[in-house]
């Protein structure tokens, strides 16, 4: 809806009155003066004044001398439309962002306009005209090119519809996603952990998988790599070779280039860090076809049911990944979303909380990852034995 800024016909005091109705989220729900003013942003003073008047008017009752509820569920919410525009990519996480989303719109009576946008930045634009056509509420975007995202946002911005951008920043969007630094940051202290106690810190090379595409913010994942292996590390690491490869967040790219970077290096410990699971396979898998699974030690990012799986594996080289928790995404972003509609304060970004996942504490974070069904691996060849990576360093806690 309009702001009064923006419509000169608006009336602000019924507006805020709005707001003041909509800060009460459920059938009778209670709620003190604090609460209100918590919820809505607005000082106590006006809070107060408005719950006397709603009250006054027959809207509000109370239920004791500091408490309100709504008297009819006239004044519940019309269901509103949520536009979402899903990655697209054939990995786990975004499937799981989509499944967790379609739970979470569904217990809030939403309606969820879901379209695909395929990995592709020219689908990615289409698909916002084409939501914007459809008279959507809002937009919940996820979509990987950081070149096209001030493009789709202009489009929301000039239409009046809010953006929620999933992982990568859209120009005037509500953020919502990793702390891509501090991913970074646990990835390399465990790597450089674990060079320390499998290795006694002799490490011949770090190889770091991008994902160019995502842009500046994706990368600082690799920035948080480096402190943290520096931490661990300490000067040995500023002399060992950092090589970068673009694995464009993919399984097979990440299997190609690293199948030719392993040709050509002579390192005999290699530390690999990777910018999401995907590529974190992909380089696993190159390794082991080449026999040197025993020659590395990779990190990825989303922990995601196929990575998990891979961790449960007595002899993969994948010994972590950082939990970025998608089937949790739904929740936090429909009730971020009904809080924008709802004209209530929300922050520019709300970042999720990250957890180091391990092949030691894989199954107490997901338990009940055999009820899912068997996850089907990525593509294998014939692996060599190597000792179990089981005794690897304890896991760090989140900084």
């Amino acid at each position: 809806m309009p702001t009064s800024n923006r419509e000169p016909y608006i009336v602000r005091s019924v507006v805020n009155a709005s707001q003041v109705l909509g800060s009460f989220q459920s059938p009778g729900e209670v709620l003190r003066l604090r609460d209100v003013v918590q919820r809505t942003g607005f000082g106590k003073g006006l809070c107060f004044r408005l719950l006397h008047t709603l009250h006054h008017c027959g809207l509000l009752e109370k239920v004791d001398e500091s408490r309100y509820r709504v008297v009819s569920e006239m004044r519940r919410r019309r269901r509103y439309r949520i536009g979402y525009a899903g990655q697209g990519q054939d990995s786990s996480f975004p499937r799981e962002v989509h499944a967790s989303l379609q739970r979470a719109a569904e217990r809030e009576d939403v309606e969820l306009i879901v379209i695909d946008n395929r990995y592709q930045p020219k689908i990615a634009l289409r698909n916002a005209e084409h939501l914007i056509k459809e008279r959507v509420d809002l937009v919940i975007e996820f979509q990987t090119d950081e070149a096209v995202a001030p493009a789709i946002a202009s489009k929301y911005l000039e239409a009046n519809v809010p953006l929620i951008a999933i992982d990568i920043p859209h120009p005037g969007a509500t953020y919502f996603g990793a702390n891509n630094y501090q991913a970074g940051l646990l990835a390399g202290r465990y790597l450089g952990q674990w060079a320390r106690s499998r290795w006694a810190g002799e490490v011949g090379e770090v190889l770091l998988l991008e994902l160019a595409r995502a842009g500046t913010l994706v990368h600082a994942r690799m920035g948080g790599v480096r402190t943290g292996l520096r931490e661990m590390l300490h000067d040995s690491i500023d002399a060992c070779p950092v090589v970068s490869l673009d694995g464009d967040g993919q399984f097979k790219t990440s299997l190609e280039k690293v199948r030719r970077h392993v040709r050509e290096t002579k390192a005999r410990h290699v530390l690999v860090a990777a910018a999401n699971d995907p590529s974190a396979l992909g380089a696993a898998r190159a390794f082991q076809e080449a026999g040197r699974a025993d020659a590395c030690a990779v990190v990825g990012q989303n922990a995601e049911p196929d990575a998990r799986a891979e961790l449960r594996e007595p002899r993969t080289p994948l010994i972590a990944s950082v939990g970025f928790f998608p089937e949790r995404y739904g929740d936090g972003l429909i009730k971020l979303a009904l809080d924008i509609l709802g004209h209530r304060q929300t922050p520019p970004a709300l970042f999720i909380r990250h957890q180091l996942i391990t092949t030691e504490n894989v199954d107490h974070f997901y338990p009940n990852d055999s009820l899912l069904g068997p996850v089907t691996p990525a593509p294998t060849t014939p692996r060599t034995d190597r000792p179990s990576p089981r005794s690897g360093p304890t896991p760090l806690r989140p900084a």
